[in-house]
């Protein structure tokens, strides 16, 4: 379909959905389904304040707030005196061992979240912590404690001291958003923005076992971006993940944030426009769009900008809320899948408040690849109601499953092309305020849809933070 057209369907909030190729699934492989198993308490009295719509123990951007390796389970989170925390357990069991880190939790800002990654080249479990634009805080684990939880105790003693460097290397002192990824060589990858909301640059930073390295940005913030209302020459590009298939592609999916406010119909919405999409097939080193050109290099000169070609695959103006940081996941053949929000043009061609539209009439889009190389969009008919993200993950099957705001499950077969959208768990009884944090890893080991949620409170009073398992298809 031409871009013109897309562009037409989607500013009318229409959903573009081209026949779906053959070989997606094949005829015996069952459909979605999940079965609730059980529910753990991380802490009964979690740290709780509400900051830019989400909570700080609780933020969908988060890679990994939660995460699975070698038959244990890894959470991370502030306790009410503000402590940094991670607990594990052994998968399936209901009791989860702590360890504080040595750091406090310096500002009530929902961005200063806690991401995890491991190094499968020694073995160690990093942390990135409470950052928003300003400095991060770094721990990292002895080397083998994570390819041996069984047979190494769970103390304060197998951590090192909180430090403002990754062993030295200092990257930005404007940093925000960590989202650690294992490359496929047993590596440890640090993606992160450096500067400011609306005027950014993405960045990679990579661990081989022995040292921490800056690879550089690889994102630009210049070029001029118009619209029918006005033009921004700053901006920065929002990530909505970033992983690696098992063929060992790296893929991101993207929103761009105009810094110029006048590139909107109304100042009550948000200046996030189009979603692209990039991919690197050397570690992140170079950046190619979806024809394969080559539309950025990491810390070079040339770096991915508002002004490439081939970089929208679905495009939207900054008039319809389309919210940032989203989802993606990778199936079974290594073809990307995402999740996109926004309030379609079905009701109305300019928010006003992006919180409050999005709340009343918001809905998701699943967006993806499908065998033949296209790119396909379907509605999931499940309002938002909520202004925040939900988050995607793929079964063995490759049926999908998105997790909405307060822990609200749909599904779709790959059997009918994604089309078959429906709810599988409503929330009864979760009382959860809004994002969930979804164990991304654990599905592949298995066959868990396993996520962290907190309960509603009011104020700064706190409240039980858990996690809570459902069994998909096996």
């Amino acid at each position: 379909m031409h871009r013109r057209t897309l562009l037409a369907a989607a500013l009318a909030g229409a959903v573009v959905t081209p026949a779906l190729a053959s070989g997606t699934a094949r005829a015996a492989d069952p459909g979605p389904s999940v079965t609730r198993t059980g529910t753990t308490t991380l802490d009964g009295q979690a740290i709780f304040f509400v900051s830019y719509d989400g909570l700080v123990n609780n933020n969908a951007f988060q890679k990994n707030g939660l995460l699975t390796y070698k038959g244990y389970q890894y959470a991370v989170w502030y306790t009410a005196d503000r402590n940094a925390v991670v607990g594990r357990r052994v998968l399936g069991g209901n009791t989860w061992s702590t360890v504080k880190v040595g750091h406090t939790l310096k500002a009530n800002d929902s961005h200063n979240v806690i991401s995890m990654g491991v190094s499968k080249v020694d073995g160690r479990l990093h942390l990135t912590m409470d950052s928003h634009s300003d400095g991060f805080t770094y721990v990292k684990s002895v080397a083998g404690l994570m390819y041996d939880p069984a047979g190494l105790s769970w103390t304060a003693s197998r951590f090192g001291a909180p430090r403002a460097t990754l062993d030295g290397v200092a990257l930005t002192s404007q940093f925000t958003y960590p989202q650690f990824v294992s490359t496929p060589d047993g590596r440890l990858q640090l993606s992160y923005r450096a500067a400011v909301s609306g005027n950014g640059r993405n960045a990679l930073a990579e661990y081989d076992g022995t040292k921490w390295t800056d690879l550089g940005e690889w994102s630009a913030s210049t070029g001029t971006y118009t619209s029918e209302h006005g033009s921004s020459t700053a901006r920065n590009m929002y990530l909505h993940g970033i992983d690696y298939d098992r063929n060992g592609r790296l893929h991101s999916f993207f929103t761009w944030r105009e810094q110029n406010g006048a590139v909107m119909c109304d100042g009550g919405g948000i200046t996030n426009h189009d979603t692209g999409y990039v991919y690197s097939d050397d570690r992140g080193r170079t950046w190619r769009n979806d024809a394969g050109t080559v539309v950025g290099v990491t810390g070079g000169s040339d770096k991915v900008s508002v002004t490439d070609a081939g970089l929208v695959i679905d495009p939207l103006d900054p008039d319809h809320s389309l919210m940032n940081q989203e989802s993606q996941f990778t199936d079974s053949a290594g073809r990307p899948h995402a999740i996109i929000s926004y309030v379609p043009g079905r009701f109305g061609q300019c928010t006003t408040n992006y919180v409050a539209d999005r709340t009343a009439n918001g809905r998701a889009f699943h967006v993806r690849k499908n065998a033949a190389g296209t790119w396909q969009k379907t509605e999931i008919p499940v309002p938002l109601n909520s202004s925040q993200r939900t988050k995607l993950v793929l079964d063995r099957y490759d049926n999908a499953y998105a997790v909405f705001p307060f822990g609200r499950i749909a599904a779709a077969s790959a059997a009918s092309g994604y089309t078959d959208w429906r709810i599988l768990f409503d929330g009864s009884g979760l009382n959860a305020f809004g994002e969930v944090v979804i164990d991304e890893t654990r599905v592949a080991q298995d066959g868990v849809l396993s996520f962290m949620y907190q309960e509603k409170s009011s104020g700064t009073t706190p409240s039980g933070l858990h996690v809570t398992d459902f069994r998909l298809p096996a």
